[in-house]
């Protein structure tokens, strides 16, 4: 089913936007990752019932393709100082940008601190140079120092929770802020709809008869940032990395029916639509218009307001229905955001 067409000439930002009770977003993951509430879309009847992730097998069945991105969180954010000075720099790595991982594209806090030049200690073992400023805040760090990035990291690093988690980060959140299915690491971010997974549940969905098909999509600024302009035409997205294997690829095209496990998913394969390219770089920015190639149904969380994956999920389907459907949620206290309840559109 092709997504619903709008024809607004001056679609606006500010057009996908909600009201949420800030207590209904999500601080902590539930005891069971399974037990999320989960609201089905029906697109063809423009309908919505409540229900739980629970029910999902009892959607599914032969021809369908569960598409799960397994991208790994990275424990992404290091605390350090500036060379000379003591009061405390935070440094959000997002993607590498040379092959030797000596070079990254990152975020830091506070900002009018670390202009070009400024140097960064993270340990004994490694420190940063910032290179030069992006157009929206980033910064190119070169790390310095005999230190292994991906060993500091691991050792010493935070899991990157969204700033709407209104705590520090603790040990469960390294398990928990990953999907059950994750393996190379490269996110910023979690694909957060697959965090509902458990391997239990991955089973049922494939006693349903659904086949199951990994992609991988590194989770960057591309899908979190925050939209800079109200005017949807004039949006440019950051770029984030993508692949596609070939045997994986070849289930994907096999399925009658495509249901895809999170925005990050869905960019990934309307890429793959668009380029017929199974790797690579994608900025690909889906909103209301765009004609849907591969997903024919969608597992996600609910996305904060005037945000790119609100206008994702509004193309595929229909903006009206999403709104209304989203402020459903809100009167049924969902629980919204990144630990929160999900909904299976169809």
């Amino acid at each position: 089913m092709e997504s619903p067409r709008c024809y607004c000439d001056n679609l606006k930002v500010s057009d996908f936007s909600y009201e949420l009770p800030p207590d209904l977003i999500a601080q902590e993951p539930l005891a069971d990752r399974s037990a999320s509430r989960m609201l089905l879309i029906d697109r063809a009847t423009g309908t919505w019932k409540d229900g739980h992730f629970r029910d999902l097998p009892l959607y599914l069945g032969g021809g369908d393709c569960l598409v799960l991105n397994d991208s790994r969180v990275m424990p992404s954010r290091l605390y350090g100082h500036r060379a000379g000075g003591t009061g405390s720099v935070e440094v959000l790595f997002l993607k590498p940008l040379t092959t030797d991982r000596r070079t990254w594209q990152v975020l830091v806090r506070p900002g009018r601190r670390l202009h070009e030049g400024s140097v960064v200690e993270f340990d004994d073992t490694l420190g940063g140079v910032i290179l030069d400023t992006g157009e929206r805040g980033e910064r190119k760090l070169k790390l310095l120092g005999g230190g292994d990035i991906d060993e500091v990291l691991n050792r010493i690093g935070h899991m990157p929770l969204p700033p709407y988690i209104r705590r520090d980060d603790t040990k469960q959140d390294r398990e928990r802020y990953q999907t059950v299915y994750a393996q190379e690491a490269g996110s910023a971010a979690a694909p957060t709809a697959g965090l509902h997974f458990t391997t239990q549940m991955l089973d049922k969905c494939q006693q349903a008869g659904a086949d199951i098909a990994r992609v991988t999509l590194h989770v960057g600024l591309g899908t979190f940032s925050p939209l800079h302009t109200d005017e949807v035409k004039s949006v440019h997205l950051h770029s984030e990395r993508y692949q596609i294997e070939g045997p994986q690829a070849a289930k994907i095209a096999a399925a009658k029916r495509r249901v895809a496990v999170g925005t990050t998913s869905v960019r990934t394969l309307e890429t793959w639509g668009q380029r017929d390219e199974l790797a690579g770089e994608t900025d690909i920015f889906i909103y209301p218009g765009h004609q849907f190639k591969l997903v024919d149904a969608m597992l996600t969380n609910f996305h904060l307001p005037e945000s790119s994956l609100m206008l994702l999920v509004c193309a595929f389907g229909g903006t009206e229905l999403m709104l209304d459907a989203y402020r459903h949620a809100v009167r049924e206290r969902y629980r919204f955001f990144s630990y929160g309840d999900c909904m299976l559109i169809v």
